[in-house]
């Protein structure tokens, strides 16, 4: 019995460790690597008919518009800078209002879409967050702020088969992202709970709206200065 145990404690250890050398593999080469597709994409082009195009155009961090990258912060996670992948406090504040409403509304940080983004496959499950809180981990740990920004900047969803912010800034209004409008950016970021369902060149007065805090949270923040702590010496 004494060997039994001890064996299937070395299967979990090595499952573990395995694991997690597997993690870091996924994980560490794009700190330096642009990710040339992620699950997102990948079940997008599953799901979709022949149709499909995927439009996708890679910015480095220099070539980003600050403008749009602040915009982005500002609709999607004002603590960016600050946090270490997780917003506590917008979790407390989700859970609470689960519990009033019954329903949960989104907590998650830049840090934890990319992680979702990247590796995971779209659904919900225990198993699945658990993914989510381990994979954010790593890339806090394996990549710089301006890294994440970056990356995020460039797989996120803006449109059927539309990714990055090149590719949307295309897409929406024909031009490239370096010649964004304030109201421009401000729209797309606007746009991202539900990139799919709104149209950054035609609002809505809704979504209108939203870009119009965007730009007057923009100014609270200090401008593009709120960036400084992310980029990189």
């Amino acid at each position: 019995m004494h060997r039994i145990y001890r064996f299937l404690l070395k299967v979990l250890l090595l499952t573990i460790l395995t694991f997690v050398l597997l993690s870091l593999l996924l994980v560490l080469p794009f700190r330096w690597v642009n990710p040339p597709i992620t699950m997102v994409m990948a079940d997008r082009w599953i799901t979709s008919n022949e149709d499909f195009q995927l439009r996708k155009t890679w910015l480095s961090w220099d070539e980003m518009p600050k403008h749009a990258a602040l915009a982005v912060i500002t609709s999607e996670d004002q603590k960016f800078p600050l946090h270490s992948g997780f917003d506590l406090k917008a979790i407390q504040q989700a859970l609470k209002e689960r519990e009033r409403r019954g329903g949960l509304r989104g907590a998650s940080t830049i840090s934890q879409q990319v992680a979702k983004n990247m590796y995971l496959w779209t659904g919900r499950s225990w198993f699945r967050k658990g993914l989510e809180v381990w994979f954010t981990l790593l890339i806090e740990l394996s990549w710089s702020k301006q890294r994440i920004l970056e990356i995020y900047l460039n797989i996120a969803e803006w449109g059927p088969g539309v990714f990055g912010l090149e590719a949307a800034s295309q897409y929406h209004f024909g031009r490239s992202a370096m010649k964004l409008t304030p109201i421009q950016a401000a729209l797309l970021a606007s746009s991202l709970p539900s990139p799919i369902k709104y149209h950054p060149a035609k609002p809505a007065q809704h979504l209108y709206q939203r870009a119009q805090w965007n730009l007057q949270q923009q100014r609270k923040l200090g401008g593009v200065h709120w960036l400084a702590p992310i980029n990189e010496k």
